[in-house]
């Protein structure tokens, strides 16, 4: 655990002599953490989704969608694909979605059971666990880690530092690569590797997340949660008395001492915690859960998990310390009434905003249109009169087919008397790209007043009749 701050006080006696002041650390200085690794429900869970998160991040790259990769976010091409979807910078509105869906997802989880995103899904603790299984397997368990770094350097010292900090760069070098696939294509990526030719913001950016990945899960480790996360310090304007937290139950443990087992605490005038220091041994921030809600907590239930085995051998019942909230601990509620109270406005509301917001993204998905069509007037010469006492404005249409497959389009324009249009009719447009085409449309002059109207540009798909795109334009009528 961090040193407490070092502060300096002096008497009103000692200031009126002038005495110099004592300087007073704004820092507590860090006290190396040697977790004790545990095992229980809660902890097989993180590990779940430890292997679920990596085999989703490794494992996207090297699937395969239509003879390409199944998830790319192509920046050169400025294309992203998602399985079946391609999206272009034109769909800035469903990241918006995205974001909103993912800030309410945190408001919603948070409302219901605290840090729990921190605790088995986020990044941060993903690759410490990973780091810190790399660790043990190399150097040992937790009382082992500490007397190898209290031990003099030694030739064995050398060689397991060595192997933990040379594993420890090659998984985040392969970290770092599998990142930078997600926007260069995996392949391309294999055969650079093959070569050592990277380009060079593929290069920097490997290095660049190989690099803070091995700083922060090999080195600052808890230091990320407790001072550079920003979730840690606005946790407390989310919760309230409802949400379920990790909470030791103090009217039942205290007061705390050894004993031996199958002796009656009450008998001696103690409770069930046996002062054993487990539940601080096992907690990756090196917080005491016994002190009651920290910000450095990051809900991950290993102090659960450690306590419930200790009851186990004691003979106790579990659930000294467990999940639960403050109004079910001060009131004595039981599970059931824990859970119905749960389900509270705020969070319904959150509920509610989630459903909605997550029904029009994916009903805008699945209605988004396989035909876009970006009409641009040439700014060059608005209108101009032409031969045959004509008048002609001149267009630009950006067609842009997008499926994964190429397709014959045909082009016709209406909206005013007798117009017509000079240029291409019929045309082929390949697979996910954009078919400049400059037109010229002529509305005889006089036909109309003078002034502006709407006109439309009407894309049909040759071999897919019911497939019909209309884009509105504007036609100017000089005086």
């Amino acid at each position: 655990m961090n040193e407490p701050l070092k502060t300096s006080a002096m008497s009103a006696k000692e200031r009126s002599n002038g005495a110099d002041e004592v300087p007073s650390s704004l820092y507590a200085k860090r006290k190396k953490l040697y977790v004790r690794s545990t095992t229980g429900p809660f902890q097989r869970l993180r590990w779940f989704f430890v292997f679920l998160t990596q085999a989703i991040f490794y494992g996207f790259p090297w699937l395969t969608w239509n003879d390409r990769q199944a998830v790319l976010f192509h920046l050169v091409e400025r294309k992203f694909y998602l399985f079946g979807w391609v999206f272009w910078p034109q769909d800035v509105f469903y990241l918006s979605l995205i974001l909103i869906l993912s800030a309410y997802a945190l408001f919603f989880f948070s409302a219901v059971a605290g840090r729990v995103w921190c605790g088995y899904t986020c990044p941060q603790t993903v690759y410490t666990e990973i780091f810190m299984w790399f660790e043990e397997k190399i150097e040992g368990d937790h009382v082992k880690r500490r007397k190898l770094d209290a031990s003099p350097w030694t030739v064995e010292k050398i060689i397991r530092r060595s192997t933990k900090y040379a594993i420890w760069i090659i998984f985040s070098l392969f970290t770092g690569f599998t990142l930078v696939s997600y926007f260069t294509p995996q392949k391309e990526l294999w055969q650079s590797l093959q070569t050592f030719s990277f380009g060079p913001w593929e290069t920097f950016w490997i290095f660049f997340y190989a690099g803070f990945t091995f700083l922060l899960a090999g080195v600052l480790r808890e230091q990320v949660c407790k001072y550079m996360c920003p979730y840690a310090r606005f946790q407390g304007v989310m919760f309230d008395p409802d949400t379920l937290i990790i909470t030791y139950d103090a009217e039942r443990g205290e007061p705390r001492g050894p004993r031996k087992k199958g002796v009656d605490p009450r008998s001696l005038g103690l409770g069930d915690c046996i002062d054993c220091g487990i539940c601080v041994q096992v907690c990756p921030t090196g917080i005491d859960i016994r002190n009651g809600l920290q910000y450095e907590c990051i809900a991950c239930a290993a102090c659960i998990d450690a306590c419930n085995q200790v009851m186990d051998k004691m003979g106790y019942p579990r659930g000294l310390i467990r999940y639960t909230t403050e109004n079910a601990m001060k009131n004595h509620w039981d599970r059931a009434q824990t859970f119905r109270r749960a389900l509270r406005p705020r969070v319904l509301i959150y509920g509610v905003i989630l459903i909605v917001v997550a029904s029009v993204l994916f009903w805008k998905i699945a209605t988004r249109p396989d035909v876009r069509v970006d009409v641009i007037r040439d700014r060059a010469s608005l209108a101009r009169e032409v031969r045959g006492g004509w008048i002609e404005n001149v267009y630009t249409l950006n067609i842009m087919n997008m499926v994964e497959r190429p397709r014959r389009f045909t082009l016709s324009v209406g909206g005013l008397p007798n117009i017509v249009m000079e240029g291409p009719k019929e045309f082929d447009v390949p697979a996910v790209s954009i078919f400049p085409l400059t037109v010229q449309v002529r509305v005889p002059a006089g036909a109309v007043d003078a002034g502006t109207h709407k006109i439309y540009f009407e894309i049909k798909v040759v071999d897919e009749p019911e497939n019909v795109t209309r884009e509105l334009a504007t036609f100017i009528m000089p005086e």
